[in-house]
Parts: structure tokens; sequence; C-alpha cells
């Protein structure tokens, strides 16, 4: 099920709150079983067989997070390193086992046939979600492996499918606070609030813009130089707008149930540098990269050596988890180079005028999100190649008509901007354009600002949401449902 989406919106989200805090006053216990309830409706109401994996996950999780339990009990690390390792092992199996045997097959001039899985919608968010559950046992953060508890954090449907990452201990403490249980109403309205932002941008903004990139993925051979300089940028928002709105309706719908999710981005293409893109975008999955691999491996403690190469490390394990393709392992791999520049240089670059660090940082990262985007690296080389020769200013019609809506008529009547339609060619697309880094440069982020509440920002989120939901008229995946 998808957030952006009749159902989720009009009966999933309403039955659910109803549900959390009437049962709630009866007892506690009854509204995690309400949201345990929810949360496999909601994973398997696309594909109910997907169950099957999951639950199987949980039940072997379950078993070695209550083994770990015991202070008693012998070779406590192994038990640890077995279930992490069966983790790991399936996330590999269902993600890139076909990659592999293709890959296998080009290499060493075979025929072996590619395998019908069936991949389990949110595996890689639920799969780190299980190894922290089952450190966060092992290191005693959590006392006791509740099932219930457990359950309830796994399948948390505001996070199941793509984040943000909790800790355990986080969401246990704030499940299990009765204070919690009642109704805030404070916390209804901001979170009304930010799910309507949240929804905009993915309805308004993020498919729209990947309407324009479709078209210049569909037309690789006439698209200009110009149009994929264009394209390029229109995926840097449409990712950006993509996922973080879905982080946005995630922590508003959370705010609903009086649960906090930890924030996934600040405002990241104000970035000066890649190290600074990488404090503010996916900010859990940099947290959890951070706690559970980074540190483990020593971190920046065993001198400059060690620490560009458990850097690089977290980047090529990066590049790995967000699919299995060779584009992603390249683009975690130049991250991770350029991350290692930045700590190199770092007092070099600080020296830089501002606005120059940002356009190179702003820059780097367009062209990294093309690579992220590119169905092969040969693909992306011949992209790049195309741009750098520049030899058409020209953008094409399609690419243009990408930005016309069905409501730009009435927006043009009622705003009384005919003569700027008219007279600007690009008009619209100009308008997404100025209009998206206005959003993403200016004002601080949703979540910072989470629990402002005015006339004016009601208003706004007012329009936000009757837009986004008169423009429902088909649901649209998210780009990382894919991950």
């Amino acid at each position: 099920m998808q957030f952006n989406s009749f159902l989720f919106i009009l009966c999933f989200l309403p039955l659910v709150l109803l549900g959390y805090f009437t049962l709630g006053r009866v007892h506690p216990v009854w509204s995690k079983f309400v949201l345990i309830g929810a949360s496999l409706f909601f994973y398997a109401y696309a594909e109910p067989r997907t169950l099957l994996p999951l639950g199987l996950s949980l039940l072997v999780n379950y078993i070695f997070s209550k083994l770990l339990e015991s202070e008693k009990l012998r070779w406590r690390r192994f038990f640890l390193a077995v279930p992490v390792c069966i983790n790991a092992a399936l996330l590999l199996y269902f993600k890139y086992l076909n990659f592999a045997i293709t890959n296998y097959n080009a290499l060493f001039h075979t025929d072996h046939a590619l395998k019908t899985l069936l991949l389990p919608v949110g595996i890689s968010f639920f799969t780190f979600q299980q190894i922290a559950y089952l450190v966060s046992v092992y290191r005693k953060e959590l006392l006791k492996a509740d099932l219930i508890d457990y359950l309830a954090y796994i399948t948390y449907f505001p996070k199941l499918l793509m984040g943000p990452l909790m800790e355990p201990v986080d969401f246990v403490e704030q499940l299990n606070d009765l204070d919690r249980k009642k109704i805030n109403w404070d916390n209804l309205a901001c979170g009304v609030k930010i799910f309507s932002f949240g929804l905009f941008k993915k309805v308004m903004l993020a498919d729209t813009f990947a309407a324009a990139v479709a078209w210049g993925y569909s037309n690789l051979g006439v698209a200009t130089a110009m149009d994929w300089l264009l394209v390029m940028l229109f995926y840097t928002f449409e990712i950006y707008f993509d996922f973080s709105g879905y982080s946005d309706m995630a922590v508003g719908v959370s705010m609903m149930l009086n649960i906090d999710l930890p924030i996934n981005f600040d405002s990241p293409y104000k970035a000066l540098s890649i190290r600074d893109f990488w404090k503010r975008w996916h900010i859990s999955l940099t947290k959890f990269f951070t706690k559970y691999v980074y540190i483990p491996l020593g971190g920046s403690r065993k001198g400059l050596f060690f620490t560009y190469l458990n850097t690089m490390i977290i980047f090529v394990i990066s590049g790995i988890w967000h699919g299995a393709n060779w584009t992603f392992l390249l683009w975690g791999i130049l991250h991770g180079l350029m991350m290692v520049f930045d700590r190199i240089f770092g007092k070099l670059e600080e020296k830089i005028f501002e606005p120059v660090r940002w356009a190179v940082s702003f820059f780097c990262v367009n062209v990294l999100w093309l690579l992220f985007r590119s169905d092969s690296i040969g693909q992306w080389k011949q992209i790049i190649k195309t741009i750098a020769q520049f030899n058409s200013t020209s953008i094409s019609e399609g690419l243009l008509n990408s930005f016309v809506l069905p409501e730009a008529g009435f927006l043009t009547d009622v705003l009384h901007i005919g003569r700027l339609t008219n007279g600007i060619h690009g008009f619209w697309m100009l308008s997404f354009v100025f209009g998206s880094l206005l959003l993403c440069l200016v004002p601080e982020n949703n979540y910072k600002k989470r629990m402002q509440n005015s006339g004016f920002t009601m208003l706004l989120a007012a329009v936000a949401f009757v837009w986004s939901f008169i423009c429902l008229s088909a649901e649209s995946v998210f780009v990382y449902f894919n991950f």
C-alpha cells in the first residue's frame, strides 16, 4: 500500500488512528496489536505472498534475540554473528542472485537461467532494522526482547517499507509511554500538516519531474545536450522530492500516533561539499552505517589510512545496498572517493568562496544522480558525452510539455498570467525549476519546523493537501520503494 493512495488516506489511516487510540484506552497492549495487525495488512496489501519471507525473518531473528537476552549464554558474539549473516544472506539472495547469474553468464559465456524470485518489498530496510534490534539486545540497550514490542518495531508501517531507520530503544520507549496512548491534538494537527506537505512534494513535484525524466530516457537518440542537462537536474529534484516527501508523510503519520521518527533529510542541496551532503541526505541510513559498520571497523581511531579505507567500505556497501546494478556500485565508489577527498582537503576547501563550493558540490551530486538513474554505466557515459559536447542548446517540445499539467489552463485564468505563459517559451518548466530551487535552498526543512503551527502554514498545508488529493488520479510508486 502506498501513502499517496485514496485507500490509505480515506480508509486505512483513519481506521488505524481510531482503533489505536480507542483500544489503547481499554489496555495499552491492544494499541500494539492494532499497530501490528495494521502494519501486516499494509505490507501484504499488494502481494500477500510477501508475508512469508517477512514472517520467516521475524521468526528467526526473534529466536536469536531471545537467546542473546541471556547474559549466561556462551558464545554470545557467535549467536549475534549467525543471524546477522542470515539477514545479509537473505538480502543478497533476493536482490542480487539474478544479478550474479547475469554477470556469470556474461563472464564465462554460459547460459544459466535466471530465477523467478518474489522480491519482498522493503527488504533492504527491514533487514537493517532486524540487525539493529539484534545488536541492541546484545549490547543490553534493550534489557528484554519482548515479542509484542519486537513485532511492533519491525513492522511499524510508517517506516516499514522505506524508513527512516530508527533505533529500537527509541521506538520501544515511546511505544510503552502511557502518556502517548492518548490523542494529542497538537501532534495530530502537526502530523496532518507535514503529511500534506510531503504529499504535495510527491504528487505535484516528484511525479511531474519523473515524467520529464522518463521522456529523456525514452528518447535517448533524439534528446539534445540541453535536454540531458535539464533531465539531469530534473532527476536531482525528482529523487529528493520523492524520498523526502515519503519521509515527511511517514513522520506525519507517526506524529498522529504520538511516535516521533528521526530526521531523514536536512536540506541536502544546501550542502557545500559531498561530506556535508551526506550529513543531510538519508540521515538515518548514514547513522546506521556509522554505528553498525564504520565504528566497529575502527572508524577514525586507527589513523588516516584506515579512516579512508573504512569510509570507502561504507560507500561500497551503500552502493551495493541500493540495487543490483554496476551503476549503484560505481555511484557508491565515486561518492566514497569524494568523501575521502573532502577529508584530505577540507581545510583548503573552507577558504573557497561558499557559492563556488555549493555550485561544485551541487554539480557533482547531479552528475552522480544521473549515474544512479541510468540503466548502465555505458548509458551514463554516453549521456555525459552528449552533455560535454554540447552540440545543441535547443530544448525538445516533448520535454517542455511534460510540465504542462491539466490544471495549467485553470491556473492561467485564475492568476491572469496568460501573457507570461504565451510570451515565455517553456514557462511552466521554468516555474517548476525555479520554484524547486527556492524550496530546496531557502526555507528550513519540514522536519525542523514540524511543531510550528500558524494560520498561514495550516492554510498552505490545506491547499497542498487538496491540490495533491485532487491530482491522485493514478497511484505512483516511490523511487526508493524498489530498494
